[in-house]
């Protein structure tokens, strides 16, 4: 196994832990918001990468796409069929890896990817996978989280206690606009903008243990640590919460900035 290859292993296992579905309920505003920015026509073949619980793909099969969903974590495909269900929506949900998608070449009219690729162990081999299987003159559309807001800020309080992989590109990367052209290629035109997602929790405590509890990468940084370090690291991820607050009233309104990356492949 390559090193690249245990990262994935390791990855795959932190995003399978905790409760990510409880944390999905934050982002979901964010499959819509992506479906606007790339322009999504009803009518059109839609493939979201590395969908966790399905927020692109159901925002796709809400305009009346035909609509795929697809996520290297059982569990959380199982989610994204529910809902599906639930709404009576058709989608085609398909367990499989964002390096290595299951179709042919330009098979797909939008290639989208909300809060999911960045996250891959290859970033290059992940990029170039998104352009392969967007049609010529389709659509590459992405939502990432930038390196300098709120989730940067959370990943290097992380890193603080808990030293990632060598190995391993911060995600953060795939929220700037130089490292997108980097990895995208010159097969595309790329436009960037940012934004940001309002996010409420009961105090900034309530979010660094809602956080503990429920996302993997800060459950298992958190469970990793022997029990007298834990403290700590709940302490700088309240203070995280703390500095970005904008609530007055002991409640946590924090803004979490984005990069919306929408490109058409030559």
């Amino acid at each position: 196994m390559t090193t690249l290859e245990d990262l994935k292993t390791k990855q795959q296992a932190i995003w399978s832990s905790g409760a990510y579905s409880r944390i999905a309920w934050l982002t979901s505003p964010l499959g819509d918001t992506l479906c606007e920015a790339a322009d999504v026509r009803p009518g059109s073949s839609v493939l979201d990468v590395a969908t966790g619980t399905g927020h692109v793909a159901l925002a796709a099969a809400r305009r009346f796409c035909d609509a795929t969903g697809l996520d290297y974590v059982p569990s959380l495909l199982d989610v994204a069929r529910r809902r599906a269900n639930a709404e009576g929506l058709a989608v085609t949900w398909e367990e499989g890896d964002a390096e290595a998608l299951p179709f042919t070449d330009a098979s797909f009219d939008y290639v989208l990817s909300a809060i999911g690729v960045m996250f891959t162990a290859d970033h290059a081999r992940a990029a170039s996978e998104l352009v392969r299987v967007c049609r010529r003159g389709g659509t590459i559309g992405m939502i990432n989280w930038t390196p300098a807001g709120f989730v940067g800020e959370m990943f290097r309080a992380i890193a603080k206690h808990v030293t990632p992989p060598p190995e391993a590109k911060p995600p953060g990367l795939w929220g700037t606009e130089e490292y997108l052209r980097e990895i995208l290629g010159p097969g595309v035109d790329l436009r960037v903008e940012t934004g940001t997602i309002a996010m409420r929790f009961g105090s900034p405590a309530h979010f660094a243990d809602f956080f503990i509890e429920n996302y993997g990468p800060t459950l298992k940084a958190h469970g990793s640590l022997p029990e007298e370090a834990r403290p700590a690291l709940r302490n700088d991820l309240i203070a995280v919460a703390d500095r970005a607050n904008w609530a007055q009233d002991g409640t946590a309104l924090c803004d979490f900035e984005y990069v919306v990356a929408v490109a058409t492949k030559r």
